[in-house]
């Protein structure tokens, strides 16, 4: 696991500003930013970025986020920095969020996510074991996307419960649309979480911007103790997180239905590599090693 750096003050503001000006920059991905950034407390984004250009982003980016409500930064190293996201691949050293922040100290939390076209029992499935989990004080950690996640957000919040929503574009566009109004709720009375850089996310096209969707779930894993997967089919996306999750040592639960697909050969295999076949709620609970 990640350990903590030593505090030491720094522009949370001016360092959003460079991180924006260096994802401008050709051939800029997570990987690179990760390489340059990993030897805190010496390198910052602002350590590659001059005062000429940081200014400039300041005036492009200012009324952006002053129409943003609760918008938030956190930088590693400021001392609110959750370190257990230095577990991902690629450690993230900036990103964005609007909600309640201290919704990210909650005692347990569990990732809930599956595929965006599920079937009818897959809904119901998410929304069982959501309730469930509230029950049991987990705050339920989603992507914010059609399908399995909207339902596990949704569900939480019916139920009483807390959730996180951790999304793949900036906190001013709302994909799927139709998850506007969710998105803006959690927003408000939760907590909404990104990595994806303002600039660069609009000046590239929807094809582009995918790849962002890939590296959120490899935060949602790294945000959690566990990730469950509900559904999903041979090339969900949610595959990228079950193997983020078993390469960052957290729980990886599949629920039993997956294995009873014929048509799917991805349980099997992730079962080999250390993933754990649920099929009873009460095993999440040992393996989670709940009390109540």
């Amino acid at each position: 696991m990640a350990t903590a750096p030593k505090y030491k003050a720094i522009s949370p503001l001016q360092e959003f500003l460079a991180y924006e000006a260096l994802w401008d920059r050709p051939n800029t991905s997570f990987r690179s930013l990760a390489r340059d950034l990993k030897d805190f407390p010496l390198n910052l984004a602002s350590s590659y970025v001059d005062s000429c250009e940081i200014e400039k982003y300041k005036h492009k980016l200012f009324p952006i986020i002053q129409d943003l409500p609760n918008f938030g930064i956190r930088v590693y190293g400021d001392g609110e920095f959750p370190v257990r996201l230095r577990d991902a691949r690629y450690p993230l050293s900036i990103f964005y969020y609007q909600g309640n922040w201290n919704l990210i100290h909650f005692p347990r939390s569990v990732s809930v996510v599956g595929t965006r076209n599920p079937s009818t029992e897959g809904i119901i499935r998410t929304k069982q074991l959501v309730k469930k989990l509230v029950q049991d004080k987990f705050l339920i950690v989603s992507g914010l996307a059609k399908g399995i996640d909207t339902a596990a957000h949704r569900t939480a919040i019916e139920q009483g419960g807390f959730t996180i929503a951790v999304i793949g574009t900036p906190l001013n566009h709302f994909y799927p649309s139709e998850n506007r109004r969710l998105q803006e709720m959690i927003a408000q009375d939760y907590l909404l979480l990104t990595q994806v850089p303002f600039s660069r996310y609009e000046q590239q096209t929807y094809q582009t911007n995918r790849f962002f969707f890939p590296e959120r779930n490899v935060t949602m894993s790294a945000l959690t103790e566990a990730t469950i997967i509900v559904e999903a089919g041979e090339t969900s996306g949610t595959l990228v997180q079950a193997r983020a999750a078993l390469a960052q040592r957290r729980k990886l639960f599949i629920l039993d239905n997956n294995f009873q697909n014929p048509k799917l050969s991805w349980p099997k295999l992730l079962e080999e590599e250390g993933a754990i076949r649920i099929k009873e709620y009460d095993e999440i609970r040992q393996h989670l090693k709940y009390s109540p």
